[in-house]
């Protein structure tokens, strides 16, 4: 008799689920770990942002690769944070580029050690992994900035100017967004991880 089906409570539950259903046992894993990274992400942006408000680099401009158009006529840029905080009408600047960008920077690399380890259990080679994860993390930040443009202004206008909310406006469309992000990248990362997280014998 197999010693899993002899593990009692909750472990040996789960030890006989994921024998008999292995593919839906790592996606509730990744579930799981990927639900945790994005509570990290809601922990760390607040404390960035509110370290980088505190310096000039919130009237620093950071608009960049332009794309076309936006209805107004506008510039439409996939890196959009004009100048200025977003209560007053900017986009955040320079420091809410960098605290976005540190906040996924910290929870990816915690993302692709748990993801890899226990997850997918993977002993593929870890350079190579690491190789094709820092490219899909560069092309699905590029995407998901991109498709922010679309979503991020109506969200930050509704609480902050449209329902008067001030402040607390502000970090509810941080929340907001922050999960609208991670929800792509986790539709994106689960296919990616079966590719690269290997498992050689």
């Amino acid at each position: 008799m197999s010693s899993k089906k002899n593990i009692a409570g909750p472990l040996g539950l789960w030890a006989r689920y994921k024998e008999k259903h292995p593919n839906i046992a790592q996606f509730l894993v990744f579930f799981i770990l990927s639900n945790g990274i994005t509570v990290l992400q809601l922990v760390l942006m607040p404390v960035f942002k509110s370290l980088f408000a505190k310096t000039a680099l919130v009237n620093t401009s950071f608009q960049v690769l332009q794309f076309g158009h936006n209805f107004d006529g506008s510039a439409y840029y996939v890196f959009d944070y004009a100048a200025g905080s977003l209560t007053t009408g900017g986009g955040g600047g320079l420091a809410y580029f960098l605290a976005v960008q540190i906040t996924l920077a910290i929870a990816q690399i915690i993302n692709f050690f748990a993801q890899r380890s226990i997850t997918f259990k993977s002993n593929s080679n870890i350079w190579q992994a690491a190789f094709w994860y820092v490219v899909a993390y560069i092309i699905i930040t590029i995407g998901a900035a991109a498709a922010q443009g679309f979503y991020k202004a109506p969200i930050y206008n509704l609480f902050i100017n449209t329902w008067e909310m001030g402040a607390v406006g502000e970090t509810t469309a941080d929340v907001i967004t922050m999960i609208i992000n991670s929800a792509i990248s986790f539709w994106v990362f689960f296919p990616i991880f079966k590719v690269i997280f290997k498992q050689k014998s």
